[in-house]
């Protein structure tokens, strides 16, 4: 039983990881061309990205593996073999409770580690792409408009120093205003914490021209700033967010709000929703295990394709839950703890209750009762057919 559990958990988790990526790789589609990577390169990403999916999969392919193992152990007459030889649903227990410790384990490892390693590198490689484009603006003699609403120039240019000389830009990234900038000295360097590029010129003049005329300032320091997002076909790089955040750092956080930056969008309250999805979405592996069980028994006799989408559309609802509780403590409407804590409270109590109806033989049968209206409503239209 075990063995089974693990195959068809194998399955599920590496399906539905494998399509997520591949809807992931859709939407980074213009990054990844426009970068020119190498499948190495790819695959690396790909593999950064995989543990902030897993924390969602690893629970749903465990409720998944119980199901369906249980679902085949039901239609294949098995579980009624057992029972006739005086092994009782108590009995079984062990096996399907020893998996789903080890997925609430994997998943305890993911959500405490492996997801901030993850996101942590995904990001790096991101901003070493976003470096490497950039030397392109260190071609002394070159016109580089790789940067959009920026033409830029230099006469000299250092790629190790990041110096530039002679220096012409052209900034149109204001709406209805181009700054034409010269400057005899200048630099350029990424801020990995911004995610910016940043072109700091001195000494030199700016001419703006304006619906009202031409304006000359001139300046002994002068900053432009790129939102890397720009040059990487949209790739949002700003500040770090919690569900990118390890668990060390956000129990810092916690513990002291008043170093949270309102300015990046990471609030006290978020930061508390995303400490107890990390803790929630692992117990959900005993809890929809628990839960799968005792459904399985009642829907015993059902194809496996039915089992699977009644399946899904439990943890469908779950999920439902599961946001809707997550938007309510960002916003303050419920405490973070009842909104994310809920969903697997309703599911164990159900999951135990169906499980002790189940060990009785008092399960709802719910595929033996479709089967009995189906031949009803057949011998109605038979009759209904003689009458005519």
């Amino acid at each position: 039983m075990f063995v089974e559990l693990a195959s068809v958990f194998a399955l599920c988790a590496g399906s539905l990881l494998t399509l997520l990526l591949i809807g992931r790789m859709l939407q980074l589609r213009e990054l990844l061309l426009s970068q020119d990577l190498a499948l190495w390169d790819m695959v690396c990403m790909f593999a950064y990205l995989s543990p902030f999916f897993l924390l969602l999969l690893i629970p749903i392919a465990c409720m998944l593996a119980v199901f369906l193992t249980f679902l085949r152990m039901g239609t294949d007459l098995e579980s009624v073999a057992l029972r006739a030889s005086g092994v009782s649903l108590y009995q079984m227990l062990p096996a399907p409770l020893v998996f789903c410790a080890l997925c609430m384990a994997g998943a305890c490892a993911v959500s405490f580690w492996g997801l901030s390693w993850g996101m942590e590198n995904f990001r790096a490689t991101v901003l070493d792409l976003a470096r490497t484009r950039t030397q392109l603006v260190l071609q002394g003699g070159v016109f580089n408009r790789d940067f959009p609403g920026l033409t830029v120039y230099a006469q000299q240019a250092d790629p190790v120093r990041g110096e530039l000389h002679t220096v012409f830009v052209q900034d149109r990234t204001r709406e209805n205003i181009t700054a034409t900038i010269l400057a005899p000295t200048g630099n350029v360097h990424t801020d990995t914490d911004k995610g910016e590029i940043v072109f700091r010129l001195q000494n030199g003049r700016i001419y703006r021209q304006e619906t009202a005329g031409l304006s000359v300032v001139g300046f002994d320091s002068y900053v432009v700033r790129m939102d890397l997002s720009r040059l990487l076909s949209g790739y949002d790089l700003g500040a770090v967010r919690p569900k990118e955040m390890s668990w060390k750092r956000l129990h810092e956080l916690r513990a002291t709000p008043d170093t949270i930056q309102d300015e990046s969008g990471t609030t006290l309250r978020k930061v508390e929703v995303e400490i107890h999805k990390r803790l929630a979405l692992p117990a959900a592996c005993v809890v929809l295990g628990l839960f799968a069980l005792p459904m399985a028994a009642s829907f015993g006799g059902l194809n496996r394709q039915w089992g699977l989408l009644l399946a899904l559309g439990f943890f469908l609802f779950y999920y439902t839950l599961l946001s809707l509780g997550l938007s309510l403590g960002e916003t303050g409407v419920l405490p973070p703890v009842v909104g994310l804590w809920l969903p697997n409270v309703l599911f164990l109590a159900a999951g135990l209750t169906g499980l002790v109806q189940a060990a009785r033989e008092r399960g709802l049968d719910i595929a033996g009762r479709l089967a009995h209206l189906r031949a009803w409503g057949g011998r109605a239209a038979g009759e209904d057919g003689h009458a005519s």
